[in-house]
C-alpha cells in the first residue's frame, strides 16, 4: 500500500487572505467578550437594575471601558468585513468595488474612532479611573 501525498501549495498574504482570517479570529475573540458582557449586563446586573451611577461606577475602572471598547472594535470590524463580502459578492466592476471599499474603510474608521473617543476620553473625564 502506498501512503498519500499531500500536496503543499505556498501561498502569499494578501488583503483577501488577511480579511478571511480576520472574520475567523474575530468571531473567536467575539464570543466571550459577547457572552461575558450579556451575562453580566443581563443576569447579574438585570437590565432593570441599570442606571446612570451602575454606568459611572462601571467605566470609572479602565478594565470595563477597555471591555467595552475591544467588544465595540471587533464586533463593528467584523461586521463591516461581512459588508465588504457582501460588497465583493454583488459589485463586479474593478474601479466601483476598489471606490467602495475604500469609502467602507473611512466609514469604519471614522465611526470606531468616534466610538472609541465616546468610551475613554469622556469617561475619564466625567469618571475618573480607579
Amino acid at each position: 500500500m502506498t501512503a498519500n501525498k499531500v500536496r503543499e501549495v505556498k501561498t502569499t498574504m494578501n488583503y483577501e487572505k488577511f480579511a478571511w482570517k480576520w472574520m475567523r479570529i474575530s468571531a473567536l475573540l467575539l464570543i466571550p467578550l459577547v457572552w461575558g458582557h450579556l451575562i453580566l449586563q443581563d443576569v447579574v446586573v438585570g437590565v432593570h437594575n441599570m442606571n446612570l451611577g451602575y454606568v459611572a461606577e462601571r467605566w470609572g475602572n479602565i478594565f470595563w471601558r477597555s471591555f467595552d471598547g475591544l467588544l465595540l472594535a471587533f464586533a463593528f470590524a467584523h461586521g463591516v468585513n461581512g459588508i465588504r463580502q457582501v460588497l465583493n459578492d454583488f459589485v463586479h466592476g474593478e474601479q466601483a468595488r476598489r471606490v467602495l471599499f475604500i469609502a467602507l474603510f473611512i466609514f469604519w474608521l471614522a465611526i470606531s474612532i468616534i466610538g472609541l473617543i465616546a468610551i475613554l476620553a469622556s469617561a475619564s473625564q466625567q469618571f475618573p479611573l480607579k
